[in-house]
């Protein structure tokens, strides 16, 4: 299945995360291609079959400056994506309460707006309680890649 994973990231964390995910999900068969600061138009041009984007949360609960030109041009144009799976990571540090992986929970409210069904729960990594958050993505990402096999 082509994947396309969609990052944005503050310091680098969710980015290393999307790559790490790349890696796995075509170790599991898949086609995943990860471009950073990817835009509306690179997205269309892979044609996805999925989506898993891995997103940080910066300020009040919003979605990183380098993820915000894509997530507009998506709910501007609102592409032809119903019915295809998705899944969310969101990294985020709950001493932050109410605003935890806000960024992911906006992906989430995306893919409810364009009809992408996720396909298990969105992961939500700690940062004040983890340090590998790679490593921490593994078990979800390999329940992910069977769960795109149906």
């Amino acid at each position: 299945m082509k994947i396309a994973i969609l990052s944005g990231s503050v310091y680098g964390t969710a980015e290393e995360v999307a790559r790490h995910a790349e890696h796995l999900l075509r170790a599991a068969g898949h086609e995943a291609w990860h471009k950073p600061r990817a835009s509306l138009e690179d997205v269309l041009a892979f044609a996805p079959e999925a989506f898993l984007v891995v997103t940080s949360t910066t300020g009040m609960g919003e979605l990183p400056d380098n993820l915000l030109p894509l997530y507009c041009s998506i709910r501007d144009r609102f592409p032809a994506w119903s019915g295809l799976p998705g899944g969310v990571i969101g990294l985020g540090d709950s001493s932050y309460g109410d605003t935890f992986c806000g960024g992911g929970e906006q992906v989430r409210e995306l893919f409810a707006e364009l009809g992408i069904r996720e396909v298990q729960g969105m992961l939500r990594l700690d940062a004040s309680e983890t340090v590998t958050p790679e490593a921490d993505a593994e078990p979800w990402l390999t329940e992910f890649a069977a769960a795109l096999r149906g």
